[in-house]
């Protein structure tokens, strides 16, 4: 499985871009990646969540995940987010703050 995962916006309009494929990460890693990613039940989530009113500074979420012949991009904004998939954007964040 590959996932691509990009932040963007907040007040200083930073962008955090990471890549992580499952085959070069320790299985320990790649096990919790897989259960996140199938716990967020990721290949069922809309295409975009937003909020429908205009949150300046947020953050915005793209994730894109490919595995086998499947592909989904997920676009989400911060105050948007499910619980469902706060803990996979988390542990993303943490793995592109670690790089």
């Amino acid at each position: 499985m590959r996932m691509t995962f990009e932040r963007t916006g907040g007040f200083a309009g930073m962008t955090i871009t990471k890549v992580v494929d499952t085959t070069t990460l320790p299985a320990e890693d790649s096990n919790q990646l897989r259960r996140l990613v199938d716990a967020a039940d990721f290949f069922h989530l809309p295409a975009t969540i937003i909020t429908k009113s205009r949150q300046p500074d947020r953050f915005q979420y793209h994730l894109t995940i490919q595995e086998d012949n499947q592909q989904h991009t997920v676009v989400v904004s911060e105050q948007a987010v499910p619980s469902s998939l706060r803990l996979l954007i988390e542990w993303l964040m943490a793995a592109a703050r670690h790089s």
